[in-house]
């Protein structure tokens, strides 16, 4: 059976409206047009879709069955045809990212890889570093670690140094390290970084006795309102340094890993995904460049 286009949309459009008048405002034709299709339609198919009520319309037990189908294909057209953009059919981009870095690094960019990718509908998951790739449905994870996940194509892009971090307050009391003693030294779940960093500073570490985070993000908050010092990557807070939210007492870092952009070795790259490693890795090189 064929059935004209315009009369099953007037159709579509006239159900979800129970009226042809508000049905023609919707679709910017006359009342008589919408009528007509819908007539034409009930002959083409031989049943009857509307009941016409003195006040309007109801629908047939036909109209009932036929408005879901037309309702969701209409959607589904309408969902297709809104990924078109500029002559390109927008794709997906599923990205799974640790929170520092999103906040940090990616987010004050998004908007230059928006303009320069209209086509690539990104779709952005925050994570504390632990992450699903293939259960998440990701197209990439941008992760903080050595490199080494079993299965996974690893990219590096930039190493993250760590160094003592706290409110400006609590900076100028500290001179030497040795004076971060009298302080609360807030702690990740990467239990040897304080050792690691007193080592480095050839200074003898005191006990440890500061809260416990899984975030980089919310350490650094507390470190703000003065809960303490942590051990935080400086080029991830460059914006709170600038704008005196954080300082940096001490000219010393240790390293513990880089970014990494990753993916599933058996994931075949999309034209999104490369055009989002391309602009990724550049910018990445930049930071690297920087801090050499």
């Amino acid at each position: 059976m064929h059935l004209p286009l315009n009369a099953l949309r007037a159709f579509e459009v006239a159900a979800r409206h129970l009226s042809f008048t508000h049905a023609a405002d919707e679709l910017n034709v006359t009342q008589t047009a919408v009528s007509m299709q819908v007539k034409n339609l009930e002959e083409r198919m031989g049943v009857t879709l509307f009941r016409r009520l003195p006040r309007g319309l109801a629908l047939t037990d036909e109209g009932l069955a036929l408005l879901p189908v037309l309702a969701e294909s209409f959607e589904r057209i309408g969902t297709v045809l809104g990924q078109f953009e500029n002559g390109r059919m927008r794709e997906v981009l599923t990205l799974g990212v640790v929170g520092t870095f999103a906040v940090g690094w990616l987010m004050p960019r998004l908007r230059e890889f928006q303009k320069t990718y209209p086509f690539v509908d990104l779709r952005l998951l925050t994570n504390n570093n632990r992450v699903d790739l293939a259960g998440e449905g990701l197209d990439y994870a941008i992760r903080f670690g050595d490199g080494a996940w079993h299965g996974t194509d690893a990219e590096r892009l930039f190493a993250a140094p760590l160094s003592p971090m706290c409110a400006p307050a609590v900076a100028s009391r500290l001179r030497r390290p040795q004076d971060l003693a009298g302080e609360a030294l807030l702690r990740s779940y990467r239990t040897d970084e304080w050792n690691n960093w007193f080592a480095a500073a050839e200074t003898p570490c005191p006990p440890i006795r500061g809260f416990v985070f899984d975030s980089s993000l919310t350490m650094a908050e507390a470190v703000a309102q003065q809960a303490g010092v942590a051990l935080l990557p400086v080029n991830m807070f460059e914006r709170e340094l600038r704008e005196g939210r954080l300082a940096c007492p001490f000219d010393i870092s240790i390293s513990h890993g880089a970014y990494w952009l990753t993916r599933l070795k058996s994931k075949q790259p999309t034209p999104a995904m490369l055009a989002f490693r391309n602009w990724l890795v550049a910018h990445a090189a930049e930071v690297e460049a920087n801090s050499g």
